[in-house]
C-alpha cells in the first residue's frame, strides 16, 4: 500500500495471479513486516498459512486476502485485535466465509465430527 505524504489515502498493489506466496511476497504486497504477519498467525486462528519442506511458510490467494482485510480493519477502521477475531467469528465481513478447516489424513474421523458438533452449538447459542 502506499500513503501520500498529504493525505492517508491508501491505493491497494494488484495481488499478483499465483497458486503460492513466500512470507516476502506478502509482505511487499500487503505493506506489512514479516515479523507483524507470524504475529497475527499467533492471534488469528484462521490465518495459518502452510509451510514447505525448508520450513518457509507458504501463502495462497485467501490468506492474503485474508491478511488484506486484517490490515483494513486494524489500521483504517481502528479495530482491536480482539475486535477483528469477533467480526471474523461472526462472518459478518464483507459475506466472505471463515476457511474451514482442512481435512487431512492425520485428523480422526471422530475428531472431525466433535469439531463440527461443537461449531454447531457455538452457532446455536449465540442465536
Amino acid at each position: 500500500m502506499y500513503r501520500s505524504s498529504a493525505k492517508s489515502i491508501e491505493v491497494q498493489r494488484p495481488i499478483p495471479d499465483k497458486l503460492f506466496y513466500k512470507i516476502g511476497e506478502v509482505s511487499r504486497i500487503a505493506d506489512i513486516e514479516p515479523y507483524v504477519l507470524r504475529y497475527w498467525e499467533t492471534e488469528f486462528p484462521f490465518l495459518k498459512p502452510r509451510k514447505n519442506k525448508s520450513g518457509q511458510r507458504v501463502y495462497v490467494k485467501k490468506d492474503l486476502e485474508f491478511i488484506l482485510e486484517i490490515k483494513k480493519l486494524l489500521y483504517q477502521e481502528r479495530y482491536t485485535i480482539e475486535g477483528v477475531r469477533k467480526r471474523f467469528g461472526e462472518g459478518s465481513l464483507s459475506n466472505k466465509q471463515i476457511p474451514e478447516p482442512k481435512i487431512t489424513e492425520t485428523i480422526p474421523p471422530h475428531k472431525i465430527i466433535e469439531h463440527v458438533r461443537q461449531r454447531l452449538r457455538e452457532i446455536l447459542n449465540s442465536s
